[in-house]
C-alpha cells in the first residue's frame, strides 16, 4: 500500500512523537493545499472547529480526529503513536509540594501509600487508574499479558472491582509496551485492556473516565484490524455515550458496529457470540433512547441469533453470551422502555444457575430488582438485591444506581422484610 512520502519525513514522525494529532491533520491539510472550509465541508464541521482541533492539545472528540486524520491521509500507525499517552521516565523518588523536608517520596513510603488506597476501595483506587492514564507507567513484566489479562477478567466477573482497579495501571504499562511491536496481536490486546478498564469504570458510574479508556481502546482496535475488539471497544463506547445521555450518537455507532460484525460472515461461534451481544447492548440502546420498536425488534433478532450459541459460554470468551443472557437483557430492554411488567414476565424463567459468573448471576438479581422496585414491591426488590448482594457484593455496593435504589428502600419501607438486613450488608461492606 503507498504511504505520502510525508508521512516518513522528520516533521510527522517529530509530531507523532509529541503526541499532536492536531497538528498532523494539519500537517496532511496544508500538503493537500486545502483550506480549513475544504477540510471542514469533508468531515461536515465549521473551519472554526477544524482550527481548534489543529491547535487544541487536548482531544476533545476523538471521534472527529479519525474523520479528520482519515480525509487528510494521516497513516493508522502515526494516529496510533500520536494518541498514545506519554510514557514515563525510569522510576525515580516522586517529588511532592507539601514540604522542603518532603521533597522527596522513597519507594518504601509510595508502597505504602499504594496499599492503604486499595485497602479505601474503588473509588479511592481510580486515583491510581488516573496517573496511569495521565503519564503510562514504566513496564512491569510480571508474567505473560495474555495470563494476567484472563485474570483480570476473572476478577470482574467475580465483582471484585477493587482488586480490578488496583491491577489496570501494570497492565496498561504492559500493554503499551508490547503494542510498540506494532503487531496486530499486541495492538488488540492493548485495546482488550482499555475495553475492561472501561467496562469496570461504567460499573462505579466514573464515565468521564470510562470515555477516554473506550476511545483509547477503539483507536487500538482500529490499529490492530481485528472486527471482534473493534466490537467490543464500540460496544462500551456507546454504553458510556449512553450514560451521558447521548442515545442518539450511542445508537449510530452500535448499528454501525453491529453490522460489521455481522459483515465478517458469522463463520465462527465466537463472531455468532460477538454479534448476539452487539445486538443485545443495540436493543438496550434503542429503548434507553424511547425507540420501542427497534428495541423489541433488535431483541428479537438476537434471540434468534443466540440459538446456535451453547447454554453457557464458554470460559474466558470476549462476548460470554448464551440464550439465558439474551432473556436477562430483555428484562432490561423492557425495563427501560417502562414496562415492568413485561421485564418481569421476561425474566420469570431465569435462574442463577443459568449464568457462569458472580457478575452475571448478580447482573440478575439487579435487573430484576430494577423491575420490581418498578413495579413498586419493596418486599420483592429487597429478596432480588440480597440475592445479587450474595453472589456478588460488588455488583449492589459499587454500582451508583443500585445503591440508589438501597437507600430509598431504607428511607421508604425500613420495617419491610429483608431491607434491613440488606442496609446492614452494603453499608457494612
Amino acid at each position: 500500500m503507498f504511504v505520502d512520502p510525508l508521512w516518513n519525513s522528520t516533521r510527522a514522525r517529530e509530531l507523532a512523537t509529541q503526541r499532536r494529532p492536531g497538528a498532523l491533520i494539519r500537517l496532511g491539510r496544508e500538503h493537500r493545499a486545502w483550506t480549513l472550509a475544504v477540510l471542514g465541508g469533508r468531515i461536515g464541521c465549521s473551519p472554526a472547529t477544524v482550527s481548534r482541533l489543529e491547535r487544541s492539545a487536548r482531544i476533545v472528540d476523538l471521534a472527529l480526529v479519525h474523520r479528520a486524520a482519515l480525509e487528510v491521509g494521516v497513516p493508522r500507525h502515526i494516529l496510533v503513536a500520536s494518541l498514545a499517552p506519554p510514557s514515563s521516565e525510569a522510576p525515580t523518588a516522586t517529588k511532592v509540594t507539601a514540604s522542603p523536608r518532603d521533597a522527596e517520596e522513597d519507594p518504601m513510603r509510595r508502597r505504602t501509600l499504594l496499599t492503604a488506597t486499595a485497602a479505601a476501595g474503588p473509588v479511592a483506587l481510580l486515583t491510581g487508574l488516573d496517573d496511569a492514564l495521565a503519564n503510562t507507567p514504566a513496564p512491569v513484566g510480571t508474567g505473560p499479558l495474555d495470563t494476567r489479562l484472563s485474570s483480570a477478567r476473572t476478577l470482574y466477573d467475580k465483582g471484585r472491582h477493587s482488586q480490578l482497579l488496583a491491577a489496570l495501571p501494570a497492565l496498561i504499562a504492559d500493554g503499551h509496551n508490547a503494542a510498540a511491536s506494532r503487531q496486530a496481536l499486541d495492538q488488540a490486546r492493548l485495546s482488550s485492556v482499555y475495553s475492561l478498564a472501561s467496562a469496570v469504570l461504567i460499573k462505579l458510574g466514573a464515565y468521564d473516565r470510562a470515555r477516554l479508556t473506550a476511545d483509547r481502546a477503539r483507536t487500538w482496535a482500529e490499529a490492530s484490524g481485528s472486527p471482534l475488539a473493534t466490537a467490543a471497544a464500540a460496544r462500551e463506547l456507546a454504553i458510556v455515550l449512553r450514560h451521558q445521555d447521548r442515545h442518539a450518537e450511542a445508537q449510530r455507532l452500535m448499528t454501525s458496529a453491529t453490522a460489521a460484525v455481522e459483515a465478517t460472515g458469522l463463520r465462527t461461534e465466537a463472531a455468532a457470540a460477538a454479534y448476539a451481544q452487539m445486538l443485545c447492548t443495540l436493543a438496550y440502546t434503542a429503548a434507553r433512547g424511547g425507540q420501542r420498536a427497534d428495541a423489541l425488534a433488535m431483541t428479537e433478532e438476537a434471540r434468534r441469533s443466540a440459538r446456535r450459541l451453547p447454554a453457557t459460554a464458554p470460559a474466558g470468551r470476549l462476548f460470554p453470551i448464551s440464550p439465558a443472557a439474551v432473556d436477562l437483557y430483555a428484562v432490561g430492554v423492557h425495563w427501560a422502555l417502562g414496562d415492568a411488567g413485561a421485564a418481569l414476565d421476561a425474566g420469570k424463567n431465569l435462574r442463577a444457575d443459568q449464568f457462569p459468573t458472580a457478575e452475571r448471576k448478580a447482573r440478575m438479581g439487579t435487573d430484576m430488582a430494577r423491575a420490581w422496585w418498578a413495579w413498586n414491591r419493596p418486599e420483592q426488590t429487597a429478596r432480588a438485591l440480597l440475592g445479587a448482594y450474595r453472589a456478588s457484593p460488588g455488583e449492589v455496593r459499587d454500582r451508583p444506581a443500585i445503591r440508589n435504589i438501597v437507600d430509598e428502600l431504607t428511607e421508604r419501607h425500613p420495617r419491610t422484610t429483608g431491607v434491613r438486613e440488606l442496609h446492614t450488608a452494603v453499608t457494612r461492606a
